[in-house]
């Protein structure tokens, strides 16, 4: 079960709800990272369970076409669903791979990150981050 915790900054009041570093649930892996580009801190998905569709539900039948068109939809995904995505995604029943992506900022895959572990400094002025000690949001 993963955790996501309130990073607050003391001198310029930023806030972020995230992992603060590497962190699993159920269903998907998640990296903090800080975008450079944005001067945000995210939680960018690395790792996604998926349905697999050699091992399926078909089971070697034929598929008509609007099942055939359900099961195209559900291929391995090329980018990365953001952190909110993955957890409104519906869990899978069945055979499942997982899916490996580089971590990326979600607002564009073109801008430079780092990974980012708590304590950390903040993305805008620099200053450690304070961690709140209960979790905001469990997460599976």
């Amino acid at each position: 079960m993963g955790r996501s915790y309130w990073f607050e900054c003391a001198r310029c009041g930023y806030r972020a709800k995230v992992s603060g570093g590497s962190d699993r649930g159920a269903d998907f892996f998640v990296q903090t990272i800080v975008c450079q580009d944005c001067r945000e801190l995210y939680d960018a998905v690395i790792r996604l369970r998926i349905p697999d569709l050699q091992r399926g539900p078909a089971g070697g039948k034929k598929l008509g076409l609007q099942q055939s068109a359900i099961l195209n939809r559900n291929r391995q995904p090329q980018k990365p669903p953001s952190f909110q995505g993955a957890l409104n995604r519906l869990r899978h029943r069945g055979h499942f791979k997982w899916a490996q992506f580089k971590p990326q900022c979600p607002v564009s895959p073109l801008h430079h990150i780092k990974s980012w572990n708590e304590p950390g400094k903040c993305p805008r002025c620099g200053l450690f981050l304070d961690k709140n000690a209960l979790p905001y949001r469990l997460w599976d």
